[in-house]
C-alpha cells in the first residue's frame, strides 16, 4: 500500500495554520467566556426583578388579577388568595368572573369588560364572594394588557374593598360630628360661665328700673283710693261738696300725676326688657343668620355688666366714635367684649387705680376696638400660647382657658383677627379687628 505526500505547500505552512486555529478556538473560548459571564449577570439581575415584583406583589393591600383574553386567570398576588381563601395553584386557569358573587353580578362584568376592555375600566363597584362565603363591595379596575404589536393579550384586575373604608369614613365623619357638637357645647358651656359671673351685676342693673317701676305702681295704688272716693261720692249725687272734696283728695294733682307715672312704668319696664333681651341674646346658642350689630352697644353693654359685678373699684373709659355697626353676630360679638374687659378686670383685681380704656377707630376698610389695661401686662413666655384652647394662669376654678380661644374663633369666623401685645408703658393691649365689608 503506497502512501501519497502531501503538497509541499501544505507540508511547509501546516504549522502556522495549527497556529491560527488554536487562535481562533482561543478567541471563541474567550467569546464564550464573556457570553457567560453577561448570561449569568443578566440572570441574576432578572432574579432580582423577579423577587422584586413578588415583594411588590406581595405587599399590595389591593387585589391584583392577570387575565387571558378569554377571562382566565394566569396570576393573582396574595391579597386576592387572601380574600377568596384559596391557593394560587387553586385559583391559577380559572375563569375570573367564578370570584363574583351571583350571576347577576358575573353578567354585569362579563358585558363591562368585553365592550370596554381596550379602553379600560375604572372605579366599577361589583359584589365578590370571600372566602368565608359573605358578599363584599369591591371597587375594581381593568386595564388591557396589550402585545409589542398591539395586539390585545388580556387584562390586568385590580380591586379594592370599600366596605372597611365605608366604616372608616362613617367613623371619621362620626368623629367629626362629635367634634363639632362638642366645640358647640364647650362654646355654650364658656358663655354661662361668664353669664354666671355677671349675676350679680345684671341683678343691680335690674334692680333700678324695677325700683321705679315700684315706687309708681305704690303711687298709682294710693291715686285709685282718692278716685275712687271721688267717683263714688259723684254716684251718690252729693254734687255740692264735689268742689271741696276734690280739693281735699287733690284730685287735679292725681290727674296731672298719672301721665308721668305711667310713662315712667313704660320706661322702666322697656328698660328691664331691653335688659332681658341682651341677656336672652348672649345666652342664646347663635345659629342665625348675620344681623346687624351696634358696637357701641354691645361694648358699653359688655363695660356695664362686667364694672357692675366686679368686687372693687374698676374704672373704665369709653372713647368710641357715635355709629359704630357692622353685621354679624350680636351675641358672639357680646361674648367677645365681655371676655376681654372681664380678662382686664381680673389682671387689674387688687390694684388701686385699676383701669382700662376702650377705643375704636375705622381705617382702611377695617373696624378696630382696643383694650388697653394698666394691669402687670402679660409674660412673654405666656403670649404665644395665649389663645390655644384650656391655657390659662388663673388658679383652679377660676378659670376655663377657653375663653380667649373661643373669642379668637369668633373673630376669625367674622373675617376678623384678635392679637394680644404689652404695653410699653405697662399692661396689656388686646385689639380685635373686623373687616367692615364683612361685618
Amino acid at each position: 500500500m503506497s502512501t501519497t505526500a502531501p503538497p509541499a505547500e501544505f507540508a511547509g505552512g501546516g504549522e502556522q495554520a495549527w497556529i491560527e486555529v488554536i487562535q481562533k478556538m482561543d478567541e471563541v473560548y474567550n467569546d464564550l467566556l464573556q457570553y457567560e459571564v453577561a448570561l449569568e449577570e443578566k440572570n441574576a439581575a432578572l432574579e432580582e426583578s423577579h423577587q422584586f415584583i413578588e415583594s411588590v406583589l406581595a405587599s399590595m393591600s389591593d387585589i391584583l388579577i392577570v387575565c387571558d383574553r378569554n377571562g382566565g386567570i394566569e396570576e393573582v398576588n396574595p391579597s386576592l388568595c387572601h380574600f377568596a381563601g384559596k391557593s394560587m395553584e387553586e385559583l391559577a386557569h380559572t375563569p375570573v368572573f367564578d370570584l363574583f358573587a351571583d350571576e347577576v353580578e358575573r353578567a354585569r362584568a362579563r358585558d363591562l369588560f368585553a365592550r370596554y376592555a381596550r379602553e379600560g375600566v375604572h372605579d366599577c363597584e361589583f359584589f365578590l364572594r370571600a372566602g368565608d362565603g359573605s358578599t363584599v363591595p369591591v371597587s375594581m379596575n381593568c386595564t388591557p394588557r396589550v402585545s409589542q404589536t398591539g395586539k390585545l393579550m388580556g387584562v390586568v384586575v385590580t380591586g379594592r374593598p370599600v366596605g372597611e373604608l365605608r366604616k372608616a369614613y362613617h367613623a371619621l365623619r362620626q368623629a367629626h360630628d362629635d367634634l363639632k357638637r362638642t366645640q358647640s357645647q364647650l362654646l355654650h358651656a364658656e358663655k354661662m360661665v361668664s353669664l354666671g359671673r355677671l349675676v350679680a351685676g345684671v341683678a343691680h342693673e335690674l334692680n333700678n328700673p324695677i325700683s321705679f317701676v315700684l315706687g309708681n305702681v305704690l303711687s298709682l295704688q294710693r291715686y285709685a283710693g282718692r278716685l275712687g272716693s271721688y267717683i263714688d261720692a259723684v254716684h251718690a249725687g252729693e254734687l255740692a261738696s264735689l268742689p271741696e272734696l276734690r280739693r281735699e283728695l287733690r284730685i287735679d294733682r292725681i290727674l296731672a300725676d298719672m301721665p308721668h307715672l305711667i310713662d315712667g312704668m313704660i320706661e322702666g319696664a322697656e328698660r328691664t326688657r331691653d335688659i332681658v333681651d341682651a341677656l336672652k341674646r348672649f345666652s342664646a346658642v347663635d345659629r342665625a343668620a348675620p344681623e346687624e350689630v351696634d358696637v357701641n352697644e354691645v361694648v358699653e353693654r359688655a363695660v356695664r355688666w362686667v364694672s357692675q359685678s366686679a368686687a372693687g373699684k374698676f374704672a373704665v373709659d369709653i372713647d368710641l366714635p357715635p355709629g359704630l355697626r357692622c353685621r354679624g353676630s350680636s351675641g358672639q360679638l357680646q361674648q367677645v367684649a365681655m371676655n376681654l374687659v372681664q380678662n382686664a378686670c381680673d389682671a387689674t383685681a387688687g390694684q388701686a387705680d385699676a383701669q382700662l380704656l376702650v377705643t375704636g377707630q375705622v381705617a382702611d376698610g377695617k373696624l378696630e376696638l382696643r383694650f388697653l389695661d394698666n394691669g402687670p401686662g402679660i409674660p412673654e413666655a405666656n403670649l404665644a400660647q395665649l389663645f390655644e384652647p384650656f391655657f390659662t394662669t388663673k388658679p383652679v376654678g377660676q378659670g376655663t382657658g377657653l375663653g380667649l380661644s373661643i373669642s379668637y374663633g369668633i373673630a376669625e369666623r367674622h373675617g376678623g383677627h384678635l392679637r394680644a401685645a404689652n404695653r410699653p408703658e405697662g399692661g396689656a393691649e388686646f385689639t380685635l379687628t373686623l373687616p367692615v365689608e364683612s361685618c
